[in-house]
Parts: structure tokens; sequence; C-alpha cells
């Protein structure tokens, strides 16, 4: 039987706020790793709510741009779409275009899935990035400081959707996954990379959400068809940073908070 998980859900009251919660908890993140050990190493999705926090980083008026020891952070991709970066659906090209281009990131710490190339080549290309990048042996693990995730409508995070191959990939760090229904192929990290991250973190808003997020967290085991289920960090903390409207079908965020934190209320449950 798993291991049980604790999941924090903090429930921000709009999607906003959200956003501005994923750029502080990067930050803060980013700024802990480079103090500790001088390097931060952070994978990030591609999604709506990412976008916004992208910007809000870049934002040279806001509070994170001057701040974020950018020379100490090494950026990743969970997953990546199989385009060119000048694609307009490439992960890569829209944080390249929010974010990266706006902040002194060292072109050499910043580490891309190659989506123009065959998705099998991609995949083989990106393992060998992160075991060189990160200096791995053998069959050990990233170990990424945070790790950002979404969620689709249909259940997926990342590249994992319901009912591909991916799914039931053990021993590899980045897989080539053909996706059926999209009539498409991804290139994805597998699930047991993201769940060695030392944070994990699902950020989702709207309320086309809802009633998969539920079904994630407090509905039947059925991972074939809930992918995201299968995030389960071996540290056994989980967090989902949400907007009212996603959180509208969980039980209840009774831990509240005021003003100065933008009035989120908090929830815990075991999965």
């Amino acid at each position: 039987m798993a291991k049980p998980v604790t999941v924090t859900y903090e429930v921000w009251a709009t999607k906003e706020a959200t956003a501005l919660a994923v750029a502080r908890l990067f930050a803060t993140k980013v700024e802990e790793a480079a103090a500790k050990r001088g390097v931060a190493r952070v994978a990030v999705s591609g999604g709506s709510t990412p976008q916004a926090t992208f910007a809000l980083l870049a934002d040279p008026a806001g509070p994170f741009a001057a701040t974020v020891p950018w020379d100490k952070l090494q950026l990743y991709w969970v997953d990546e779409r199989c385009v060119g970066p000048e694609h307009p659906e490439s992960n890569y090209g829209v944080c390249r275009e929010l974010l990266l281009s706006k902040v002194p990131l060292p072109a050499e710490n910043v580490f891309r899935m190659e989506g123009e190339l065959d998705p099998e080549e991609a995949a083989n290309r990106y393992e060998s990035v992160l075991r060189n990048s990160m200096k791995l042996e053998g069959a050990e693990s990233p170990a990424f400081d945070l790790l950002l995730l979404g969620m689709g409508p249909d259940g997926h995070t990342a590249s994992l959707f319901p009912h591909t191959e991916a799914l039931e990939v053990l021993n590899r760090l980045v897989i080539a996954n053909h996706v059926p229904q999209k009539e498409t192929w991804r290139i994805t990290l597998t699930w047991p990379v993201i769940n060695q991250a030392s944070e994990v973190v699902f950020a989702i808003e709207g309320a086309g959400k809802a009633d998969v997020l539920a079904e994630v967290l407090v509905g039947p085991r059925d991972i074939e068809r809930l992918p995201s289920q299968l995030i389960r960090p071996s540290n056994g903390k989980l967090l989902f940073l949400l907007d009212e409207a996603a959180a509208a079908k969980l039980p209840e965020a009774s831990q509240m908070f005021g003003s100065e934190d933008g009035g989120r209320r908090v929830g815990v449950l075991e999965i």
C-alpha cells in the first residue's frame, strides 16, 4: 500500500492572487536553495497560470525581478510539445518571451526540451542533459528544489495523459509519450522523477478544473483515467495553490489567514 501523502491546499480569491502565490513560492525556493547549496534547480510546466507567474517574476516594478538570484538558478522543463521553440505552443518559447528575455538568467543555466527533434531523440537527449548537468550516477534520480505542475480537465499532469504508455514507465527519467486523444507526441519527465522533487506544487485555476480536482484528491484511485493521482512525492508532502473556482468541490478549507496574505484559506487532507 502506498505511503500516505499530506496534501495542503491554499485557496486564493482570484486567479491573479494564485499566480502571485506561485511567484512568491518560486522566488522563496530559489533564494533558499541558492543560499544553502549555491544553486537552485526548478522545473516548470506550460499553461495559463505559469504564464501569469512568469510575467510577475519578470516585472521590473515588482518584488521579484531584482531579488531572485537569477545567476544561481538552473531552469528545466517538466514537459514539452513536439514543436520548435518559435512555435506559439512551445512551453519553452512562452517562458522565453515572458521571463527569460527579461531577467539576467544565464543562457547556460537554461535547459530546454528540444521539441523540434524526433520525440524519442528529444527524450533521450533531455535524459542526458539531466544526468550531465546534475552529475547523476547509475539509477540516481534528479532532485529538483521546486517542480511546478498544472492539471488538465481530463486529469492529466505534465504530459502524463490518461491511458497512455507513459503511466507504466518506471525506469526512465524522460520519455516520448504518444497521446492518441490529441493525435500528437509529447516529451515528459516520468512520474517517479516528479515524485523525487523536494517541493511539488500544483497551480490550478478556474471552474473547469473543479470536478476533476475533487476526483483526483477525494475520489477513488484510478490512475489510468486520472494520471495526476500518480503524483505522490517521496517526502510525503504535496502542495496545491488554487483559486476559489478550482477549489469549489473540495472539502471546505477552514484555516483562515488575513488580508496580508491575500485572504487565503488553507485546507489539509491525507491521500
